[in-house]
């Protein structure tokens, strides 16, 4: 049965799923930062500073070890946006979820004085009817 709110019910359905899958792009991402850091803590592990050599081999080693500092601080930054991101989501998309159920239940409220309305005259014709055909026999 269409009401009054029922587009409006559509409309909050359909903005409450883009907010979903805004929180789905959003977890993805922190799950692909996390990776990310994960891996660039491993790579750092897995650079060994040379204990004998030329200099230019020890500048470069320190040099490697600076870039990947510098990737797991971009990666830290990366994750903290990222869980940003997934708790922002997450409250947009409880409002959202709000406002559909607030409409959902104006609608159902609006059937339900549609359908007593209902109710009611058909009562009252058969009531009418009855009283034709009491009236009838009378007669």
């Amino acid at each position: 049965m269409k009401t009054r709110f029922s587009p409006l019910v559509k409309v909050k359905k359909n903005v409450m799923q883009k907010s979903e899958q805004f929180l789905q792009k959003a977890n993805s991402n922190l799950n692909s930062a996390s990776t990310a850091l994960e891996l660039s803590y491993s790579s750092l592990k897995d650079v060994e500073p040379p204990n004998k050599g030329t200099m230019s081999e020890m500048l470069a080693s320190r040099t490697l070890l600076n870039s990947q500092r510098e990737l797991i601080k971009h990666n830290r930054e990366w994750v903290n946006f990222a869980a940003n991101q997934v708790n922002q989501a997450k409250k947009q998309l409880k409002l959202d979820m709000i406002e559909h159920e607030k409409f959902q239940y104006l609608e159902l409220q609006e059937i339900k004085q549609e359908l007593q309305k209902r109710k009611i005259r058909d009562a009252k014709e058969l009531d009418e009817i009855a009283l034709m055909t009491h009236n009838g026999k009378n007669r």
